[in-house]
C-alpha cells in the first residue's frame, strides 16, 4: 500500500507492507536512495512486522519540500505515524535512515521499542564535507554525485559484478530533487549526538559492512561504546549499503534482533501497542554467516569543555558554519597571547552578535560582505569570503552579479581583482572531485 501523508505543511510518502494487526516496523532510506533499497529485506520482515517504508523529501519522486535538519525529517515521520494512529514501533535506518532512528530514540524514546542503526555515525565526517557536496550539487547538478555514487555504496566486485544495480544506484540519486538533496546534506553536516549516546534507552543492534569506507567500524563501535544496550554486527563482503549488497545476511541480523529485543511500552493500554512474541528464526543464509559477538564498552564520560558566553558559544557556531571548521581551525590554531584576543572579539561580535541576527539570511549578508571586501580591496578575505558564499546557498552566477554590481559602484579596478579571486576560487569548489 502506498501513500502520501496528507500533512498540510509536509508531506510524506509511505508504503505499507505485512500483516495489518502485527507490529509496526520502520524503515529508514539512506541520502540519494527510496524505499527499495529495502526490497529484498521486505519479503521476509512482513511476515513479522507491518513494515513501513518512507521517502525522504524529494527522493523517488516524493513531493519537494526540503529539510535541512535531522530533527525537521523525524518530526515530519512522527506527524505522518500520527495520522496513522501508529505509536510505538521498531525502526531499522540506514546511515541518514539510521541517524533519524537515533534522534527518534533520544527526542521521543516513548515511542521507539527496539532501534537497528545501519552504516550510521554519531557524527558523519565533517560538517565541510556535506557542505562543498552542496556547493556541487548546486553548481554542476547531480550527475557528479550519481557517478561517485557505486564506489560509496558498494565494494568494487559486487559493483562490477552487478551492473543493473550499480546502474538503478545511479539512476536513483539522479532523479532526486537538487534542492531536497542539498538540503539533506546540511542536514548530515549538522548532526552530532556524540554526547548524548547514553541517553538512547532502547536495544539497539549497530551494523557495518566491513568495507565501509563511508561509515566504518570506527563509527560503529562509538556508537556500541556509547548506547548502554547495544550489540555490534560485522556483515562481511558489504560496503556502506549492506542491506543491498549483503540482502540474506542484514535481513537475519534485522530479525532476530527485533524478534529478541523488542521492549514493551511503559503502558500498552495508553499506546494500544505490544510487544511482539519472538517467532522461532529461520537462517536466511546456507550457512548462516557468522556474526562476532559484540562487547558492549564502558560509557565514555565527554570531557569538561571550556565554557565560554552564549555570545561566543553562538558566533562560533556560526563561523564554523559560514566559513568551515577547516578554515576555523587554522585561525585558531594560528592565534596565540598576541592574537587570540582579536579572534574570541571576531567570534563574539562578528559572528555572535551581527552573522546572528535575524534581520538578514545568510544568503543576504554574503552578498554584503562580498561588496565590502571589493570596496576595501581585501582579496585575501574575498577569497575565504567567496567559499562562504557558496556554503551560504549563492550559485557562482549570482556571485557574478554581486561582483558586477560592486564594479559599478567601487571601480572597476578593485572588481577586476576581484574577478580574479573569485573565479580561482569558484573553480575550485565547484570542480567535481574524481
Amino acid at each position: 500500500m502506498e501513500r502520501v501523508s496528507e500533512t498540510k505543511t509536509a508531506a510524506l510518502q509511505y508504503r505499507f507492507d505485512g500483516p495489518d494487526d502485527a507490529p509496526v516496523l520502520v524503515l529508514g532510506p539512506s541520502i540519494g536512495t527510496t524505499w527499495h533499497m529495502w526490497d529484498r529485506q521486505v519479503p521476509e520482515l512482513s511476515k513479522h512486522w507491518r513494515v513501513f517504508r518512507f521517502d525522504m523529501p524529494g527522493h523517488g519522486g516524493a513531493p519537494a519540500y526540503p529539510v535541512d535538519s535531522v530533527g525537521e525529517v523525524a518530526a515530519r515521520l512522527l506527524g505522518t505515524l500520527d495520522e496513522l494512529g501508529v505509536q510505538r514501533f521498531g525502526y531499522a535506518g540506514c546511515a541518514l535512515g539510521g541517524a533519524i532512528g537515533a534522534e527518534l530514540a533520544l527526542r521521543h524514546p516513548h515511542r521507539v521499542a527496539s532501534l537497528a542503526l545501519i552504516a550510521t555515525s554519531p557524527r558523519f565526517g565533517t560538517a565541510d564535507e556535506f557542505r562543498q557536496r552542496g556547493v556541487i550539487v548546486r553548481t554542476n547538478g547531480l550527475d557528479p554525485i550519481a557517478r561517485s555514487s557505486p564506489e560509496r555504496w558498494f565494494t568494487p566486485g559486487f559493483a562490477a559484478a552487478q551492473p543493473a544495480i550499480t546502474d538503478w544506484a545511479v539512476q536513483m540519486v539522479r532523479t532526486t530533487d537538487p534542492g531536497c538533496y542539498i538540503a539533506a546534506c546540511e542536514a548530515l553536516a549538522s548532526f552530532d549526538i556524540r554526547a548524548e549516546l547514553a541517553s538512547i534507552g532502547v536495544p539497539t543492534l549497530v551494523l557495518v559492512g566491513s568495507e565501509d569506507q563511508v561509515t566504518g567500524q570506527g563509527e560503529a563501535r562509538t556508537l556500541v561504546a556509547g548506547i548502554p544496550d547495544a550489540r555490534l554486527a560485522v556483515v562481511p563482503g558489504a560496503s556502506h549499503l549492506a542491506p543491498v549488497e549483503q540482502p540474506a545476511a542484514v535481513t537475519d541480523l534485522l530479525v532476530r534482533h527485533f524478534s529478541s529485543a523488542w521492549q514493551a511500552a511503559p503502558d500498552a493500554h495508553a499506546t494500544g501497542q505490544h510487544a511482539i512474541t519472538a517467532p522461532p528464526v529461520k537462517p536466511v543464509l546456507a550457512p548462516p554467516p557468522a556474526v562476532p559477538v559484540a562487547e558492549i564498552a564502558a560509557v565514555e564520560q565527554p570531557e569538561a569543555t571550556d565554557v565560554r558566553p552564549d555570545a561566543y558559544a553562538a558566533g562560533m557556531k556560526v563561523r564554523r558554519e559560514v566559513l568551515g571548521d577547516a578554515h576555523v581551525d587554522r585561525a585558531l590554531a594560528a592565534a596565540d597571547e598576541f592574537s587570540s584576543d582579536f579572534q574570541e572579539l571576531v567570534t563574539r561580535y562578528a559572528w555572535g552578535e551581527v552573522w546572528n541576527r535575524p534581520g538578514l539570511d545568510r544568503r543576504t549578508r554574503s552578498c554584503v560582505t562580498l561588496t565590502a571586501l571589493v570596496a576595501g580591496g581585501h582579496l585575501e578575505e574575498l577569497a575565504f569570503h567567496t567559499r562562504a558564499a557558496l556554503r551560504n546557498g549563492l550559485t557562482p552566477a549570482e556571485i557574478k552579479e554581486v561582483l558586477l554590481q560592486a564594479a559599478v559602484y567601487c571601480g572597476v579596478p578593485a572588481a577586476n581583482s576581484a574577478f580574479r579571486v573569485a573565479q580561482k576560487v569558484i573553480r575550485e569548489e565547484t570542480t567535481p572531485q574524481e
